[in-house]
């Protein structure tokens, strides 16, 4: 098949799925062609089968903002022609699968496939500025995935709608996150110290506060370090709340990091603090290092972490009780052992990227 697919470039999850998918489809025979307002953060600089467009409009004076949306549209149309695409794949509600159905209208034969990934749902489709327009972009999709039970329900109740939403779940590619992969296991690590570590876009929905507060706490008995990786717009105001409780020297800030499997395989433990969280991918990818995690009960993670057995679930904004859960593994090697094994396990039987493959090649022929 010729497959369209369009993300959020940046440092996310959706983005990070809607590239691993790409690619992983690439080596299957299939034809992608990425199209988006810059290259994917995932994506090598050069696989076989795949091809990047960089979608642009005209900077015309008349435009307070560029309309990104009738631009990507556009390019869509434009790709969908020359390359003679069956599908169009957006991840991502707004405002992707709105460019995609305007495509498919000016084309008349593309196929649209919309997966929602959380924050489309959860936050930004709900606003009244876009509720109207996130349902009927969901409604006239051809098909439409979602990442988690969570959302899926979520959807269907908030928008009021009843079209069927295939549940096709995060996942990783082990023969990328994999210890046994790693050159270096502890490029973190100085004397004793634990390595607790959150990889995120520093979104305000991820609630980095309270994790810096649990950190603090969790330093009253416990000589470890928090490692940040990722960049986003609440990095100022964590800063911040890192410096008021006299933590900067115990804190590293890493950006966006190419070298992901390797820092994970350096901790002992992943932190979540986020207030909705559709599914946690970060979760995934540090539990497929053998690194469980600590995350607040925040919509899908259930549905990541079996709490007692690859993690602990805490209630969203209590730092207390994400500290206490946190010293627990953290002071006991044998329950971080046990849990690790188990992560490792879980991620191996229930998010394979082959699974995840077969299902949306699925959904594509359905």
């Amino acid at each position: 098949m010729k497959i369209g697919v369009t993300c959020y470039p940046t440092y996310g999850g959706s983005g990070i799925i809607a590239t691993e998918l790409g690619v992983a489809m690439a080596r299957l025979g299939h034809e992608i062609h990425f199209i988006s307002s810059a290259l994917p953060v995932r994506l090598p600089v050069y696989e076989e089968n795949i091809f990047f467009h960089e979608v642009s409009g005209l900077p015309y004076p008349l435009f307070e903002h560029p309309p990104y949306t009738l631009n990507l549209a556009n390019k869509m149309v434009a790709v969908a022609r020359e390359y003679k695409l069956d599908i169009l794949h957006v991840h991502y509600a707004i405002p992707h699968s709105v460019s995609a159905i305007l495509a498919r209208d000016i084309l008349g034969s593309v196929k649209v496939v919309t997966t929602l990934h959380g924050t489309d749902i959860l936050l930004v489709g709900q606003d009244a500025s876009y509720f109207d327009i996130t349902r009927h972009a969901i409604v006239q999709s051809d098909a439409v995935t979602a990442v988690s039970d969570y959302l899926a329900e979520t959807t269907k109740r908030v928008f009021s709608i009843d079209k069927q939403i295939h549940v096709i779940k995060n996942f990783i590619d082990t023969g990328v996150f994999s210890r046994e992969q790693c050159k270096e296991t502890d490029i973190l690590r100085h004397g004793d110290e634990k390595i607790i570590i959150h990889v995120s876009n520093f979104r305000p929905v991820k609630d980095i506060g309270t994790l810096v507060r649990a950190f603090g706490k969790i330093r009253e008995s416990v000589n470890a370090k928090l490692v940040l990786v990722g960049e986003g717009p609440e990095l100022p105001a964590v800063k911040t709340v890192i410096d008021s409780l006299g933590l900067s020297k115990h804190v590293r800030f890493l950006g966006s990091q190419g070298t992901l499997p390797e820092l994970l395989a350096s901790a002992d433990l992943f932190l979540l603090s986020s207030k909705v969280e559709s599914f946690g991918l970060a979760v995934l990818e540090a539990m497929a290092m053998g690194v469980p995690a600590v995350s607040t009960d925040s919509g899908g993670i259930r549905e990541v972490i079996e709490d007692g057995k690859t993690g602990f679930i805490v209630p969203a904004g209590n730092d207390p009780a994400m500290a206490k859960r946190a010293v627990e593994l953290l002071t006991d090697d044998v329950m971080r052992k046990s849990f690790a094994d188990a992560c490792v396990r879980t991620v191996r039987e229930r998010f394979s990227i082959d699974t995840a493959v077969e299902e949306y090649l699925r959904v594509y022929r359905g």
